[in-house]
């Protein structure tokens, strides 16, 4: 009985330690939660936009509807992207409410207005940069042969409809091989390092100084989108 009595409270510890290392093994079987990262996410932005108007600022307030305009799309294309891989993840919300087809639509139209939107701008405010002809070709070729030659290996090598987050939709993507074709040969993250240079090539080409404003703070902030939600996506999307 005296036994009984010492062992029972070492039992209870080890059960209790059993239970909690079960529910900590379960927690990494949970999609990340809908705020997962964002905290990272606000602050960044927050930073880049106070960036973006000291740039718009010093470059006189020029256009500042067409600026703000191609500033704010890839905030919405970036937390439309956000919102809807995470809410796909935890509910499959996404694809009884739309579809994935109609997430593609919705993926692409605000991804092509963010082009859309810079060139508009680059062509009002041409020739602000100050380049001469040689520097500005240079430039604009050095920006936009690599940028052309990702989104060629993104569509060629990696398809579209992984690029824009297939994985989250359907788990048959999260078994397919990692792709070293192209750009891809030179960095897992082509997309990100060279496709987003083709905005670069934008403003160079245009020579226009809020063009190069717009194109930095649009490249800085697709790594905030990384850090933030893509990169804990894929720790649990491929955790096997």
């Amino acid at each position: 009985m005296i036994f009984q009595q010492r062992s029972a409270p070492v039992v209870e510890c080890f059960c209790y330690a059993g239970r909690k290392m079960s529910e900590n093994s379960g927690q990494k079987d949970l999609p990340p939660g809908l705020w997962a990262g964002q905290a990272l996410h606000a602050i960044c932005l927050a930073v880049l936009l106070i960036l973006l108007w000291r740039c718009w600022f010093l470059l006189g307030q020029r256009l500042p509807f067409f600026f703000w305009a191609a500033a704010a799309m890839p905030v919405l294309h970036q937390v439309y992207v956000w919102l809807t891989w995470r809410l796909e993840l935890n509910s499959s919300a996404v694809s009884k409410a739309m579809g994935f087809q109609a997430y593609l639509i919705g993926f692409f139209g605000l991804f092509g207005a963010r082009f859309v939107l810079l060139v508009g701008l680059a062509w009002m405010d041409y020739g602000s940069l100050g380049l001469g002809p040689s520097v500005q070709v240079l430039l604009t070729v050095i920006c936009g042969l690599p940028g052309l030659y990702a989104m060629y290996s993104v569509r060629r090598y990696f398809g579209m409809a992984r690029a824009a987050g297939a994985d989250h939709f359907d788990a048959s993507y999260r078994s397919m091989p990692l792709v070293k074709q192209g750009i891809f040969k030179f960095t897992d993250n082509g997309m990100y390092f060279y496709a987003f240079l083709l905005f670069w090539a934008i403003a160079f080409g245009f020579n226009s100084a809020a063009a190069v404003a717009v194109a930095a703070f649009s490249h800085a902030y697709i790594w905030v989108h990384y850090y933030a939600t893509e990169k804990i996506d894929m720790a649990y999307l491929y955790r096997q």
